[in-house]
């Protein structure tokens, strides 16, 4: 199977690792109803947010959902986030903790 953007075969394609270098996420907090927090990752552009969103839920065992390219995490994750995003290939520069 040839990716869709450059053509190559997908063992060969590096658009989906040159696109995570290049972006500039947000992490932050905010607080919700009856004082519960939950963590908001957002600032992604050409990467599939629901498999990142998979991904985070299932190494920081919690709960959350992705929209609007969005991630809102369930809990105060703000500082275990940032390490994994760089485990998944994201850039440490490129990773804003609010």
């Amino acid at each position: 199977m040839n990716c869709p953007r450059c053509g190559l075969p997908e063992e060969l394609c590096v658009c989906d690792e040159m696109t995570r270098e290049g972006q500039r996420i947000r992490v932050r907090s905010d607080k919700r109803r009856y004082g519960k927090v939950v963590t908001l990752v957002d600032g992604f552009k050409d990467v599939d947010v629901h498999k990142i969103a998979k991904e985070l839920k299932r190494r920081l065992a919690c709960g959350g959902t992705s929209k609007n390219d969005k991630i809102e995490l369930q809990g105060d994750h703000v500082r275990k986030v940032k390490d994994v995003l760089t485990s998944m290939g994201f850039s440490e520069d490129m990773i804003d903790v609010l």
